[in-house]
């Protein structure tokens, strides 16, 4: 379950966003289904598409889509209770976003060992062969992306790096992954002096600006914002307004493709870039392989990179990217 180093084909996006050639119509006759979907939070419209496509999916193949969500991307307790009520109901398969790989390993065994197929979406697992298969965005490779814009940005701008990291938290992997890949894209060794500060936001909105703010009483010489994703970057931009920096002169860089972002930050330039990622595939993908296994046999395993691009306006010399307008036809929620 690896997942791979090299960028994901734009073709295969473009086929997994449509649904061109995969599973269609199903009839009457076809074999029940029922499918779990465990997200971490409703507050972020990245979630609840991931509900939304899945229910369309369920709707379209003829399966039973059960839902549950848990308070915060943090929130381990709900989605354990999550999995054990699903076993308890009968699921065939159960998708899960696990706020904690670790703590949730124990759970999800549970839930293999009663027969259910397990898919962890978006965040990896705690070990390979610890869920039936996982689909997601590379993280890391998304991070390295927004990592070689921003360096080389900043080198365009001929500014010397002030870097300020905003992080998911600790022990979730998709996050710890995108700091990896930013900082390697960067050319920053973990402990490099031109990272000023490091803070966990949660990704959340209102505590990015809290935090930044407090960054910026600290360093208002920060030139470079990483964000964990773009509800953190619109809180981190909102703190920047407010003590009335000069974004012409910082590099905001961001990981995520959603539609209100794309359009009110992105496009307009205040985010410098953002690595796009699909959670329709994810959550298509997933419902999809459930039914697929439980109808024809053919159970999923291994790793389905979802694809990813690097979205700008403002392209980076020597750095691959899409416009904004591709950004928008791709985006995800409102």
């Amino acid at each position: 379950m690896r997942i791979p180093t090299r960028p994901a084909h734009l073709g295969l996006v473009l086929a997994l966003l449509s649904g061109v050639g995969l599973a269609g119509c199903t009839t009457e006759t076809e074999e029940p289904v029922s499918v779990g979907l465990i997200t971490k939070q409703e507050e972020n419209p990245y979630w609840v598409t991931m509900k939304d496509v899945a229910q369309a999916t369920a709707d379209e193949l003829d399966a039973t889509l059960t839902t549950a969500t848990g308070t915060s991307d943090t929130d381990v307790a709900s989605q354990e209770t999550a999995v054990r009520d699903m076993v308890a109901d009968g699921v065939d398969g159960i998708l899960i976003t696990p706020t904690d790989p670790e703590a949730l390993a124990p759970v999800i065994e549970e839930a293999r060992a009663a027969g259910v197929l397990v898919i962890a979406l978006d965040t990896p697992p705690a070990s390979e062969d610890g869920v039936d298969a996982f689909f997601a965005t590379d993280n890391e490779r998304a991070g390295r992306s927004v990592g070689e814009y921003a360096a080389a940005k900043v080198a365009e701008l001929g500014l010397e790096p002030q870097v300020v990291t905003l992080d998911l938290a600790p022990g979730i992997s998709s996050g710890e992954l995108r700091r990896a890949g930013f900082l390697e894209g960067f050319g920053l060794a973990e402990d490099d002096p031109a990272v000023v500060a490091s803070v966990d936001t949660e990704g959340d909105r209102d505590d990015a600006a809290v935090l930044m703010t407090r960054v910026l009483d600290e360093h208002p010489d920060v030139n470079v914002v990483y964000t964990v994703n773009e509800p953190a970057a619109l809180g981190a931009l909102a703190a920047l307004a407010e003590a009335e920096v000069d974004l012409d002169q910082v590099v905001v860089v961001s990981i995520d493709g959603g539609c209100r972002a794309m359009r009110e930050a992105v496009r307009p330039g205040d985010i410098d870039a953002t690595a796009t990622q699909y959670p329709q595939n994810m959550a298509r993908e997933g419902v999809r392989a459930v039914v697929t296994a439980v109808r024809d046999g053919q159970a999923p395993s291994g790793y389905l990179d979802t694809g990813s691009e690097l979205v700008s306006d403002q392209p980076a010399p020597g750095v691959e990217s899409r416009r904004v307008e591709f950004g928008i036809r791709t985006c995800w929620g409102s």
